[in-house]
């Protein structure tokens, strides 16, 4: 067990802390949980760095990493689902989560071709995420209705069309091989 590791197990251990937070009745309570969001995403950010810095990648971490990563997302995403109420935000929602699973069932299935490389994370899948995390933290933050969360809302389209984009060169990458395989 190492540092990384460890960091990657605390954002796992965070999403009960997350709803918990979430759901009491206090005017803290929002920014508090948006606030853990935003302390997991940096050590998403952090577990990675220090991996590669301090040569502490593990066949344990790069399976945890992307589990914990998508937990985290899809609880967060379910939550403002359920608080907005609306196809507004459940549309982007439910598209970042469909996306997480086909790339993540793609990335299983070129792995055991021997062919991982090839759906690697692109430079696109990381301003999806960025812009990801900080649509989340701001829905997280601010309520329906509050002049901010509007900022978040949109955040979280651009986050979705990246994320169709995303999927869609992914996707492109690996034909050649599902092709062959029907």
């Amino acid at each position: 067990m190492n540092i990384p590791n460890i960091l990657t197990l605390a954002r796992i251990a965070f999403i009960p802390l997350l709803v918990v937070l979430f759901y009491l009745p206090f005017d803290w309570s929002l920014p508090l949980a948006a606030a853990l969001f935003g302390v997991a995403a940096l050590t998403d950010w952090l577990d990675g760095y220090l991996a590669r810095r301090w040569n502490q990648s593990t066949p344990f971490g790069a399976f945890l990493d992307p589990v914990a990563d998508k937990l985290m997302v899809v609880v967060a995403l379910a939550l403002l689902i359920e608080r907005y109420e609306t196809l507004i935000l459940t549309l982007p929602a439910l598209v970042i989560i469909g996306r997480e699973i086909v790339i993540s069932a793609l990335r299983e299935w070129m792995a055991e071709m021997g062919k991982r490389g090839q759906v690697a994370v692109s430079w696109i899948g990381k301003v999806k995420t960025t812009l990801q995390m900080i649509a989340l933290l701001v829905l997280l933050a601010f309520p329906p209705g509050h002049s901010l969360a509007l900022v978040g809302v949109i955040t979280l389209y651009a986050a979705a069309i990246l994320t169709l984009w995303s999927m869609i060169q992914y996707l492109k990458a690996a034909w050649p091989h599902l092709s062959r395989s029907m």
